[in-house]
């Protein structure tokens, strides 16, 4: 009786315990279940990354002017309007040549004059003959201005000159006695005499061939005073002054104007050619004109705005980057352009320019980046926001991992990853990132992990696996 009522409460006890240890085996199944099902994971695997940088700006020609009046006047005629392509030097509008100041009308004449000097300098050869004709004038100053200097110390004539020059001498005041004694007889006949008339004439010459001899006679035998010595001297210094100078001339001329020359008669032809300027407005570059403000008719004075051109076929958008991105950029890495005034189309650019020095905001230090539209068409329009990503890097076989699985524990990066069941933390080094997934570039993931992409943001798994 008592064995049998032991051996049905151990049987009863036995069941209990099978019972038990089936539940706890169900449970802990239900419970590994649903920690597969708990979590959303998905394998590591390598592919391709695009790293890119995002800002927002607005939208602007790649050239930009307003062109102005330069002078007052009455417009005459008006030939650029809004939207019309115009080329460079393109005239836009000008005024009536009667309305403007008078140094404006008088430099059309300057500008002709300032040609035509330009033109002389550059292929005439006047100037050359001229200054050959004063070089021979001034050596032929320098040899008489040298003989002068010469006869100061050097007999002005031989003894057998002076001698032969006193013999005419004595000759010819014979000749003048005799004039004067056949004079003599004429002389109480009336003027108009033949005869007497003849006689005055032999009398005068001989008398003037006397004086001549005379003052030769006295040059061969006389000499220089110191105050005529002095005069040779500084005439002959002038002349050999103006002979180097007459020199100068010519060699310059011979080898052509000089580059000084040329400049300063090209700067008097564009002096003249800005002041008649001022009387039309010209397209500087090519581009669309924005703005026309001028009708035939109007009075302007300086300042007052004509025209708004816009080079449109080259479009540029300037960001501001952070400090912390500045550095990924470089020069033609290209970019994706996006508007919301025209939806559902991507433009392409390229980085144009990076500023070299930051400016401090309220958010940090940015650089201004700008970029140029390579694909532009005419529904983009300056002034638009536009919304800018730049390629920085391009990864073709990179080990990703989803962004939002990356948490962040005691100053380390980590993922949670699901191994037997059991979420388990790896540490993990980041490189590039996108918007959505960034290159593991070190740590313990490796390629068919099972990353838990919401992992709880209070679980502190162990490490390691």
């Amino acid at each position: 009786m008592k064995i049998g009522s032991f051996l049905k409460r151990f049987m009863i006890f036995l069941l209990v315990a099978l019972v038990a240890a089936a539940g706890f085996f169900y449970w802990q199944n239900t419970q590994k279940a649903n920690a597969v099902t708990k979590y959303q994971t998905v394998a590591a695997t390598r592919g391709k990354l695009t790293a890119s940088v995002g800002a927002t700006g607005t939208v602007r020609a790649g050239q930009t002017a307003s062109l102005t009046w330069q002078t007052s006047g009455r417009v005459e005629t008006v030939t650029g309007q809004i939207g019309a392509n115009v080329k460079t030097d393109d005239v836009l509008a000008n005024l009536v040549q009667t309305s403007m100041s008078q140094n404006i009308i008088l430099a059309e004449a300057d500008l002709i004059s300032a040609k035509k000097n330009l033109e002389d300098l550059l292929a005439s050869t006047t100037n050359l003959a001229i200054a050959e004709q004063k070089l021979a004038i001034a050596k032929q100053s320098v040899e008489d201005a040298q003989e002068k200097v010469d006869s100061i110390s050097f007999d002005r004539a031989t003894d057998n000159l002076i001698q032969q020059t006193q013999a005419n001498i004595d000759l010819a005041k014979r000749d003048v006695a005799k004039a004067e004694d056949t004079y003599k007889l004429y002389v109480k006949k009336p003027d108009g005499d033949s005869g007497k008339a003849q006689a005055l004439l032999v009398l005068t010459n001989a008398r003037q061939r006397l004086t001549d001899l005379t003052n030769k006679y006295n040059w061969y035998t006389g000499k220089a005073t110191d105050l005529d010595a002095e005069k040779y001297k500084a005439d002959f210094a002038v002349a050999q002054a103006q002979m180097a100078d007459a020199q100068r001339e010519v060699d310059r001329l011979k080898n052509g104007p000089s580059e000084d020359d040329i400049a300063a008669a090209k700067a008097r032809v564009a002096a003249a050619q800005s002041t008649i300027s001022q009387s039309k407005i010209v397209a500087p570059f090519n581009g669309v004109i924005t703005q026309s403000e001028p009708v035939p008719g109007d009075v302007v004075s300086p300042g007052t705005v004509a025209f708004r051109l816009d080079d449109l076929s080259h479009m540029m958008v300037d960001l501001q980057i952070s400090e912390v991105d500045i550095n990924n950029i470089t020069v033609d890495q290209p970019v994706t352009v996006t508007f919301d005034a025209v939806q559902g189309v991507t433009y392409n650019g390229k980085v144009n320019h990076i500023s070299q020095a930051g400016s401090a905001s309220g958010s940090g230090v940015n650089f201004t980046v700008t970029v140029e539209l390579t694909d532009v068409d005419n529904l983009v329009k300056p002034g638009m926001t536009a919304a800018v990503n730049i390629t920085v890097r391009e990864l073709n076989d990179a080990l990703l991992v989803q962004n939002r699985a990356v948490r962040q524990i005691n100053g380390k990066r980590v993922v949670y990853v699901l191994k037997d069941n059991q979420p388990v933390t790896v540490e993990i080094r980041l490189g590039a990132t996108s918007d959505n997934n960034s290159e593991v570039v070190g740590g313990d993931l490796k390629e068919g992990d099972l990353i838990i992409l919401n992992p709880p943001s209070t679980f502190n798994g162990p490490f390691g696996g």
